[in-house]
């Protein structure tokens, strides 16, 4: 049987104010106490409020003299890479610490100052630094919880914080940063604060500054990105190592959550646009520097001589260096070069497989989102050096001849037979297999392989190339390199072989012999024997007996015969019987050489000394540009973090007009001997005449037509054909640094047109079938 529970009494409800007993003291209160009520309240309020000033008096005189002026803000350099530009103005490389891309506030889109606002500082356009409400709740929770704690600090007091303070969570601190906040205020407008904001803070992933940050998440410009990616970078802001997508998306995703929504609050955004970007999908990934050209080694080169000049500050001071290069050379350079090795490497047939995958199958005919995370992951870690992409073959079709494969960003793609059926079987550098009549022959499902774009459409087999190459192209007018790559892939070895790789430059070195031939008093008629030499040298072989490359004699030769064929002998001959070596290498030093090019023996005739491709692109400028000698240079200019220039190249000049200038020399002092016979009073010093300046315009320079004045267009026209010569205005050349002629003009072009030879009739023809050019001068050159 249950128990009743005991009727407890009903708890009688609290009476109201209203229905209190009259004897209550607030009943008995009459208007004298309600006034006197009301003036201790005023006085309790006004004591607060006076001592609420002395407070903020007393903090001011107790922290403010250590604190800095708010425009030294306008002194701090803040940390800005290194970048290298191309003469045209492209992108090579950004070095350095800390990313960063300086922006102005015009620059800024809207719905990106909105996020951080929403985000941050939803007052911050009205505030006048300091926000009472922040304060209030900051201390709120101080009283609270007894900690300084995060949340009370506008945007100006967070950017006095990252210039002047630490993160300290410190009374004094926190008082140091509201002082300066409103100091910031009276230095500068919301507009130019905010800029000063987006630039100086982290970001996560060595990106500083909003604009850095955009491409290193997302690989855009600042401008391009939308409202869910501003508010990605926004909910970044309060701790970049937890909410930065790469470390962690779900972190993100709920931060970009929060700003938006405080967006949507703020009426920055609609419901439709809230609901846009809540759904926009999170890229997790890291982008490196947007660079426009390729041209690392270019870069590296760059980099050193920075080092050089500026030491550490290279990677932090801002510095923009302008190359000499020019970008449609260097893209054409890269091109030919990766271009050459690939088939290079192709003529000696099919190493293999770069790898192989256990795995079904079947796994491999899926979707490639429903492939293993770990077969994903384990593709996409394979590197793809130059033009190369890594691709895992999925299934091959023996009818049709082709294989199906899947890139490492999950893009399938297929290789007709004829983009693979190059690959016989590597068996040593010499020799290759027979031809493969399967697709299995040469790859299995599984397999991992290099395939490449081409310029059909679509991809074709291809694999890294062993063998090395450079290119280097010279302006022959003042030496500047346009175009330069020292190799297939500068990730896979940093080795510039246009600087660093001394080679014997075999047979493009005879030019030079037949220069010095010339210089001899030889013609290119002249007769030379192409016989058998033996040379006994110490230097050598105990016996040197060189050969042609056809390993036949030829004869008597005229030299332009003897150079378009390039014939081993006769240039021996002629070097050692006609010109000599001591001759010959007092000739050859003014192009650039050095000692390990010049050798002192037979084999100089035949390029046997060390020499870099830039060395030989140097000497070879000389012959181009009619005899004078340039030296080659890549830093065009270099400006500081404000777009001040602070170098300029002065690079020697061909200036064939400044010959025609007399040399200036300085007259001989006077020498006046005394004579009795003349009593001369001595003159008076005269003071020297103020220089006249004339302020000349297009319009005196030209002359008129018809008694008018030309137009404008007239005068653009005209001065853009303008070439006066040495003789009618000698001004314009005298400070030019002339280059020095070292050799006479009719032996460059005697040279130059004996080389326009081997190109349409000796060993260089393949360039005139290919190129359809008769005005191009070469030698070729091959060394054992």
């Amino acid at each position: 049987m249950s128990q009743i529970p005991p009727i407890r009494p009903e708890k009688p409800e609290l009476k109201t104010i209203a229905s209190q007993s009259k004897d209550s003291p607030s009943a008995k209160r009459t208007p004298a106490r309600w006034i006197r009520w009301l003036v201790l309240s005023a006085g309790l309020a006004g004591v607060t409020a006076i001592a609420a000033v002395a407070g903020v008096i007393g903090a001011w005189y107790y922290v403010g003299p250590e604190l800095p002026p708010a425009e030294t803000i306008r002194q701090i350099p803040l940390q800005i890479p290194l970048r290298i530009y191309s003469r045209d103005g492209h992108l090579i490389e950004e070095i350095g610490e800390r990313r960063r891309i300086l922006v102005e506030y015009d620059d800024v889109p809207e719905h990106v100052v909105n996020a951080f606002v929403a985000a941050e500082d939803k007052r911050f356009f009205e505030h006048p630094g300091i926000d009472y409400q922040g304060i209030l709740r900051a201390l709120y929770l101080w009283g609270k919880t007894g900690e300084i704690s995060g949340g009370g600090s506008t945007l100006t007091q967070q950017l006095a914080r990252d210039y002047f303070l630490s993160r300290e969570q410190l009374v004094t601190r926190k008082l140091r940063e509201a002082f300066l906040a409103y100091k910031i205020e009276q230095e500068f407008s919301k507009e130019e604060i905010m800029a000063l904001f987006l630039n100086k803070m982290f970001f996560g992933q060595r990106a500083y500054g909003v604009a850095a940050a955009a491409q290193v998440y997302f690989g855009k410009p600042l401008a391009e990105i939308n409202v869910a990616e501003s508010a990605t970078l926004a909910g970044v802001l309060p701790a970049p190592s937890i909410y930065n997508p790469v470390r962690s998306v779900r972190n993100a995703l709920v931060r970009r959550g929060y700003v938006l929504g405080r967006m949507r609050d703020l009426d920055y955004i609609d419901s439709q646009t809230f609901d846009e970007a809540s759904n926009f999908p999170m890229i997790s990934q890291i982008h490196g520097t947007a660079t426009e050209l390729l041209a690392p080694y270019v870069a590296e080169m760059v980099r050193q001589e920075m080092l050089k000049r500026y030491g550490d500050d290279t990677y932090s001071a801002g510095f923009q260096v302008v190359t000499s290069l020019d970008s449609r050379m260097q893209e054409a350079a890269n091109y030919s070069l990766r271009n050459g090795l690939l088939e290079f490497t192709r003529r000696r047939g099919f190493r293999g497989r770069v790898a192989s995958v256990t795995v079904d199958p079947e796994e491999l005919l899926k979707p490639w989102e429903e492939w293993p995370e770990e077969l994903r992951a384990s593709l996409i870690s394979y590197s793809a050096p130059g033009s190369l992409r890594v691709a895992i073959v999925t299934g091959i079709d023996e009818e049709r001849k082709t294989a199906n494969l899947i890139l490492q960003d999950g893009e399938p793609i297929e290789l007709p037979w004829f983009t693979m059926s190059w690959a016989k079987e590597f068996i040593d550098p010499f020799n290759t297999g027979p031809d493969p009549e399967l697709v299995g022959d040469i790859m299995q499902s599984g397999d991992l392989v290099y395939v490449m774009p081409i310029t059909l459409g679509g991809y074709a087999l291809a694999q890294l190339p062993l063998a090395q190459s450079a290119v280097v192209t010279m302006d022959p007018l003042d030496g500047a390199i346009t175009s330069l790559a020292g190799g297939y892939d500068f990730s896979l070895n940093k080795f510039n072989r246009v600087t660093q790789a001394e080679r014997q430059p075999g047979s493009s070195f005879k030019p030079f012999i037949y220069a010095a031939a010339l210089s001899e008093g030889n013609s290119l008629a002249t007769i030379i024997e192409d016989s058998s030499v033996v040379i006994d040298s110490s230097d050598l072989e105990r016996l040197w007996r060189p050969i042609n490359y056809s390993g036949r004699f030829y004869g008597e030769q005229r030299l332009r015969e003897a150079l378009v064929r390039s014939m081993n002998l006769a240039s021996v001959r002629l070097l050692l019987y006609n010109t000599g070596i001591g001759n010959a290498i007092r000739y050859l030093r003014p192009f650039g050489f050095s000692d390990r090019t010049l050798i002192r023996n037979g084999s100089l005739a035949l390029g046997g000394g060390d020499a870099s491709p830039l060395d030989m692109a140097q000497a070879y400028a000389s012959f181009a540009n009619g005899g004078y000698a340039v030296k080659p240079y890549v830093i065009d200019s270099i400006y500081d973090a404000e777009g001040e220039i602070i170098y300029s190249a002065d690079p020697l000049v061909v200036c064939t007009e400044c010959e025609k200038l007399k040399p200036r020399f300085p007259l001989p002092e006077a020498n006046v001997e005394s004579s009795p016979e003349v009593d001369a009073e001595p003159l008076e010093p005269v003071e020297p005449a103020e220089p006249a300046f004339v302020d000349y315009t297009l319009q005196d320079l030209f002359p008129s037509v018809d008694g008018e004045f030309m137009s404008e267009e007239q005068l653009v026209a005209l001065a853009e054909n303008y070439r006066p010569n040495a003789s009618e205005a000698p001004v314009l050349y005298e400070d030019i640094n002339a280059a020095p002629r070292i050799i006479d003009p009719q032996i460059a072009f005697l040279i130059q047109d004996a080389m326009r030879s081997v190109i349409t009739s000796g060993t260089g023809v393949r360039a005139l079938r290919e190129l359809q050019r008769r005005d191009l001068s070469g030698k070729t050159g091959t060394s054992n």
